[in-house]
């Protein structure tokens, strides 16, 4: 299969896991492990954090309807530190940073799929990946009012990239949004760590990219 386009998460495979400043989170406000984590996931689905993905909420409705929510948890919850720790955990990873430009340098394109959300501001969180060089589209929820695992938000990602499905691979650190792109066509590996994830890519292009 001769790919042409390999399409990344941001979040989790080419920047730090958000579950991370989760866990941090519950450490520094003596919470309970998986407390946070638990309340994102379920807000998540359908909930305040999804709204704020989709662009659907400024910050501060997004702060109050999240502290809502974990109140109905049973906890409080400091919604806007808890933003400010994702976001002091925001730098790429080497490794996958030196791989994109191998990938870049064989003449294939790259993607960038985010599920992101506005600032104060109302700009894209890590909208500065747009400046780096290192993908030739990125795919914002925030900006195109989708996100992950919407079908739709993969298919513009295609559509930008003009490729086909069967052309892409595509990774992302949650089996669920991976689910979609496979079935689309996509060739999909689930990033839990990086050097194995960057491995299996390897054997799914055929170069080396580290």
């Amino acid at each position: 299969m001769a790919y042409r386009a390999v399409i990344f998460d941001l979040g989790g495979v080419v920047f730090p896991s958000p579950f991370e400043a989760f866990d941090a989170y519950d450490h520094d406000s003596d919470l309970q492990k998986g407390t946070t984590r638990s309340l994102i996931r379920r807000s998540s689905e359908s909930g305040a954090w999804a709204a704020l993905e989709r662009g659907e909420l400024s910050m501060e409705a997004f702060v109050a309807a999240l502290e809502a929510e974990a109140l109905t948890a049973g906890f409080r919850l400091d919604a806007r530190r808890l933003m400010g720790v994702i976001g002091s955990s925001l730098g790429p990873r080497p490794e996958m940073t030196r791989a994109i430009g191998h990938i870049r340098s064989r003449g294939l394109q790259t993607a960038a799929l985010t599920n992101n959300w506005t600032d104060e501001d109302r700009q894209p969180t890590k909208n500065g990946v747009r400046e780096t060089g290192l993908f030739d589209v990125v795919i914002e929820s925030a900006v195109e009012g989708l996100r992950k695992p919407d079908a739709r938000i993969y298919a513009l990602a295609l559509a930008r990239l003009n490729v086909l499905a069967s052309e892409a691979v595509f990774l992302d650190d949650l089996g669920m949004n991976l689910k979609p792109a496979r079935e689309m066509g996509m060739a999909t590996i689930k990033v839990i760590d990086p050097d194995s994830a960057l491995a299996e890519l390897e054997l799914i292009l055929g170069f080396a990219l580290r």
